[in-house]
């Protein structure tokens, strides 16, 4: 199966975890991207670096998307980098959550993972349209994929509200209710962004195993990155403002 093959991405939340694992899917395509932003909270962290270590195509941005004022210069250093090319793919995978039930859940769980799971996608996504644009409107090809302009917002079967999935091992209400307004949130940049030529997908990436606690999860890093970079190189125009996983099955709202 062909790989994904994209001039530009900027990836959030790469300083562990899914967010690293999906760096180095990317970098491992057989066309990798020409710009790879890795976008972390902290740039220096051991990890991403090791990462990027001989790969000149990375460039490693400190973005906190709880901060409009570190969006701002991310987009700005993004600029530079693409020029009047664009920004194919924003891939918005931070994502935060807190163990609750419904009898412990509190405000301040709930607003401090709403802010990072919800309101940290939109303010990316708001921030980084008018690149998204300039790549739409750039590439040769009119169709809708993740080559054009595109956003993926790394979601979670547990904001799935017809399934519901997994309540007795964990109600985690904040985070099921963040990624469920992530959700409503990808519906609505489909509906807006969609006639800019800008392809707007939601992603589970599945219930992954931490890498320092095999077994954890059904789904291994590696697993849920080669799934999710498969699945991104299928989507079109009529995957616009849908809900997908990580093993290429549509899942609903």
């Amino acid at each position: 199966m062909e790989g994904l093959s994209v001039g530009s991405v900027l990836l959030t939340g790469c300083d562990g975890g899914l967010g690293l694992g999906l760096l180095k899917g990317l970098l491992e395509q057989p066309s990798p991207p020409r710009h790879l932003f890795a976008a972390c909270l902290d740039p220096q962290g051991k990890a991403v670096n090791e990462v990027a270590l001989g790969f000149p195509n990375v460039m490693i941005l400190p973005l906190d998307v709880t901060d409009p004022n570190s969006i701002k210069a991310a987009v700005q250093k993004v600029k530079e980098e693409v020029g009047s090319a664009g920004l194919n793919l924003l891939i918005n995978n931070t994502s935060t959550t807190r163990r609750s039930t419904l009898a412990t859940e509190t405000a301040e769980n709930m607003s401090l993972v709403y802010t990072t799971n919800t309101i940290g996608p939109l303010q990316t996504s708001q921030a980084f349209l008018p690149l998204l644009k300039e790549a739409a409107e750039a590439k040769g090809q009119r169709e809708m994929s993740c080559s054009r302009a595109a956003i993926i917002n790394i979601s979670s079967i547990l904001g799935s509200i017809e399934v519901a999935e997994a309540w007795e091992e964990r109600q985690d209400i904040c985070y099921r209710c963040s990624k469920a307004a992530l959700n409503m949130l990808t519906k609505c940049l489909a509906l807006e962004y969609g006639s800019s030529g800008i392809l707007c997908v939601s992603v589970d990436p599945g219930h992954v195993t931490p890498p320092l606690e095999p077994g954890m999860g059904p789904v291994t890093v590696e697993e849920s990155v080669r799934g999710v970079l498969q699945l991104l190189a299928q989507l079109s125009g009529t995957s616009n403002g849908t809900f997908w996983d990580w093993r290429g099955q549509r899942l609903p709202w």
